[in-house]
């Protein structure tokens, strides 16, 4: 419960998905394997747990509706099919990638645009 409240704490102040969160907790403070992690976190964001924040961002005009609706409608695709790869890819390569994918949104943010 309280790596959920911080995990929607950080997403509802900087915006951040909650993936980049709990995953690595998951894997580091409940000993699940990347695969069950990021099988975990997908599994939890199937209710709407984003929506009393999206509707208080929305509430000061920082929702951007259609471009949330498009992403939304892609997310559904490519949802399915990156599940369906990761699903065939092994567990060490899985933990590089989403590493590799930390990285480098860590240094566009850190150098800027």
């Amino acid at each position: 419960m309280l790596l959920g409240i911080l995990a929607g704490f950080l997403s509802g102040l900087i915006g951040i998905g909650g993936g980049v969160i709990i995953v690595p907790a998951l894997i580091f403070g409940f000993g699940l394997s990347q695969h069950q992690a990021q099988g975990t976190t997908l599994a939890l964001l199937v209710p709407p747990i984003g929506l009393l924040a999206a509707w208080t961002c929305y509430q000061h005009g920082y929702v951007h509706l259609r471009i949330a609706l498009f992403i939304c409608l892609g997310f559904l695709v490519g949802g399915l099919l990156g599940a369906r790869l990761a699903t065939q890819v092994p567990d060490q390569l899985l933990e590089r990638i989403f590493g590799g994918a930390l990285m480098l949104i860590a240094f566009k943010m850190i150098l800027g645009r």
